[in-house]
């Protein structure tokens, strides 16, 4: 009469116990298939810095997928004891068993997708995300910047802010006055303007005009590559990119996007279609001149992202029509700067801009600076305020190429006969370590498109 509860609690102990095997099961699965994701996406990266040392063809592919199926197992018996005085008695046989059958969904990043992806320049709304992640804006733009052009102007002394507590204006670039003018000649207007700001876009012949007429006339650009067999160009590159990491690490770095206000002056009787102003009525703003019996329709237009060394809030309008000639026409892989006097920093005052690349230009730049663009060290320019921990190492990516794995590597892969590590034990470490989490989400950021969150942001270390 014992036997049958001891049987009894016997299934019961096995019920509950295969029921504690699943969630564990669950909860190591994740562990294990998240680890090796990173691990295989991490040495995919290395693997084709390898390739482009070679000039090789670069190819990715991705884990599009994974799905496993858990099934587990329970038995239960008994058996009548071997030995002793029990040998009449029965005792408990009991098994457990997990299975586990991972299906995996790879697939190639080939056609549009790797023309999207890794051929396409990063857009300047990636790099400000980036910048709120707190990343160090030297690291950022060596490695994603191909170059920096340097904008010179003849009042670019003379023209600017004056003081922090100059009174605030209305941010206005150009008024119109339009006489006799129609309502459907605005928008048609503010369509043309849209489009001219708008990515993508290929500008008009009267916009390659204007742009010529401003670079021959009033702006002198002069560029600077980020590449390493362009020595003068290059140092220069790093010296300013360390100057504007100077002026991050003292919290006093701005990225903000500007808003312009296009206005017009209609005369009153140029308007009779009362619809026509209740189609617009969200996007323009009105006011009547009753003394001139006129209207002035306006409009907020937002424009690209803009970095500072100043509160860009503090522009007045001549000021703002300065920048708007400084970034137009706008090019969405580009990103304007404009490091202004009497502000930290100021005693170098620089401006122009930043043109982005492509993430398959970064690997292939990595990977060239392995030997033939060698990467070397530049000091900064002896108006550059100091930099945090004198935080200047001579590659963007430290990596070992050897025969041998070096001792505590944890991120490697084997290509060509040789490991390749990400240098984690020189004084460089917290550098490497940083800026290959910023080639890995760089690389993420290539599946999605990134729209400007509108905010403006301080950016610091």
């Amino acid at each position: 009469m014992k036997i049958l509860p001891r049987i009894s609690l016997l299934f019961i102990f096995i019920s509950s116990s295969s029921g504690c095997l699943s969630p564990i099961a669950l909860s190591r699965a994740v562990e294990v298939y998240d680890d090796a994701a990173i691990r295989a996406e991490s040495k995919q990266l290395l693997t084709n810095i390898a390739r482009a040392q070679h000039h090789e063809p670069l190819h990715f592919t991705r884990v599009s997928s994974i799905a496993a199926t858990f099934n587990f197992s329970a038995n239960a018996g008994a058996t009548p004891a071997l030995t002793g005085e029990s040998g009449g008695l029965l005792a408990p046989v009991f098994g457990a068993g997990a299975a586990e059958n991972p299906t995996f969904s790879i697939d190639p990043i080939a056609s549009d997708e790797f023309t999207k992806r890794l051929l396409t320049p990063f857009s300047q709304h990636k790099l400000t995300l980036l910048l709120r992640q707190h990343f160090d804006i030297d690291l950022m733009l060596r490695m994603m910047a191909q170059e920096v052009h340097l904008h010179h102007t003849g009042q670019q002394e003379t023209s600017g802010i004056t003081s922090i507590e100059r009174r605030r204006h209305k941010h206005r670039v150009h008024h119109n006055s339009l006489e006799p003018a129609t309502l459907p000649a605005i928008v048609s207007d503010e369509k043309n303007y849209n489009e001219q700001f708008l990515p993508g876009i290929q500008l008009t012949k009267e916009q390659k005009h204007r742009l010529r007429n401003r670079q021959r006339i009033h702006l002198q650009q002069t560029a600077y590559h980020n590449n390493p067999s362009d020595r003068s160009g290059y140092e220069m590159f790093r010296r300013i990119v360390l100057h504007l990491s100077a002026i991050q690490d003292q919290k006093q770095l701005y990225a903000e996007p500007l808003t312009f206000e296009r206005s017009w002056t209609i005369p009153a009787s140029a308007i009779s279609p009362e619809g026509l102003f209740q189609a617009i009525e969200k996007d323009f703003t009105l006011h009547h001149d009753e003394e001139k019996n006129s209207y002035t329709l306006s409009k907020q237009l937002p424009g690209p992202i803009l970095i500072t060394n100043y509160d860009p809030d503090i522009l007045c309008c001549e000021e703002r029509a300065d920048l708007y000639n400084l970034i137009n026409p706008w090019i969405e892989n580009d990103v304007a700067f404009d490091i202004h006097p009497g502000y930290p920093g100021g005693e170098w005052p620089i401006r122009g801009a930043f043109r982005l690349r492509s993430f398959h230009t970064i690997l292939n730049f990595l990977a060239h600076a392995l030997n033939e663009q060698a990467e070397y060290y530049v000091e900064k320019d002896p108006r550059t305020p100091l930099i945090a921990n004198n935080e200047n190492p001579s590659h963007t990516l430290g990596l070992i190429v050897a025969d041998k794995l070096p001792d505590g590597a944890n991120l490697f892969t084997y290509s060509h006969g040789k490991y390749y590590a990400i240098d984690t034990t020189s004084a460089n470490a917290h550098w490497n370590r940083n800026a290959f989490q910023l080639l890995y989400i760089l690389f993420r950021l290539t599946v999605t498109d990134t729209k400007s969150l509108g905010l403006p942001i301080t950016i610091s270390k």
